[in-house]
C-alpha cells in the first residue's frame, strides 16, 4: 500500500509552469503490517525525512485545461536539466496495464553530484498515452480541430536510485506504481 503526502510547489516554478492544475505527492510504501496508525506514530513524517526511504516514488501531475503558443506542456527533457539534473541514460518502454492498451514512457536515469534518479513520464490526454512531445503536440492539434479541445497533462513518476541499488529493481517498483496510477487517471484528467 502506498500512503501519499502533497508536497507544495514554490511559487517560482509554478510561475514558470504557466496556468494549470499540478500535483507533486511523494510516495512511500507502507508494507501491511504498518497500516494502521496506531502500529507507527512516525508515520505522517515530513517529506524530506521520507526521501530516507528508498521505497519512495514522487507523483508529478501537471494539467494544463487550455494549451495555446507559449501555454504548453514543458518536457522534462529540458526542465530537469534546469534543475541542475543531468540525463545519465535514456530509452522508451512501454507500460502495460491489464485492461488497457499499453502506450510508450520515457525512462531516464537522472544524475546530479553522486545522486541518481530513476524517472518515468509519458503526456497523457483523453485517455492516451504517448512517450513523444512531438506526437503529443500532433494529438493536441488534432484534438483541437476534432473535439474543440486542446487539455493535456504532463505525468512523470520519480524514485532515488540508492548506492549499488540494481537499476531493475528501482524499475520495478516505478512500473508496479504507474500501473496502479493509469488506472486512475481519467477519474481526475478528462476524457
Amino acid at each position: 500500500n502506498w500512503v501519499g503526502t502533497d508536497i507544495t510547489l514554490p511559487k517560482d516554478t509554478l510561475e514558470i509552469l504557466g496556468p494549470g492544475d499540478f500535483l507533486l505527492r511523494l510516495y512511500r510504501y507502507a508494507s501491511p503490517q504498518n497500516e494502521s496508525p496506531g502500529n507507527n506514530p512516525g508515520r505522517d513524517v515530513s517529506a524530506k525525512a521520507a526521501s530516507a526511504n528508498d521505497r519512495d516514488v514522487d507523483l508529478f501531475v501537471a494539467y494544463f485545461p487550455s494549451q495555446r503558443a507559449g501555454d504548453t506542456i514543458h518536457s522534462p527533457r529540458n526542465c530537469l536539466p534546469g534543475a541542475g539534473w543531468s540525463p545519465l541514460e535514456s530509452k522508451r518502454i512501454t507500460i502495460s496495464v491489464p485492461g488497457r492498451a499499453s502506450f510508450p514512457a520515457n525512462r531516464y536515469v537522472i544524475g546530479k553530484g553522486v545522486e541518481r534518479q530513476l524517472v518515468l513520464y509519458w503526456y497523457w490526454a483523453h485517455d492516451r498515452g504517448v512517450a513523444s512531445e512531438y506526437w503529443a503536440k500532433f494529438h493536441l492539434v488534432a484534438d483541437s480541430i476534432r473535439m474543440n479541445r486542446s487539455d493535456g497533462a504532463l505525468i512523470r513518476v520519480t524514485t532515488p536510485l540508492k548506492r549499488g541499488e540494481n537499476a531493475n529493481m528501482a524499475d520495478e517498483r516505478l512500473l508496479s506504481f504507474a500501473g496502479q496510477v493509469v488506472p486512475i487517471l481519467d477519474n481526475y484528467i478528462p476524457r
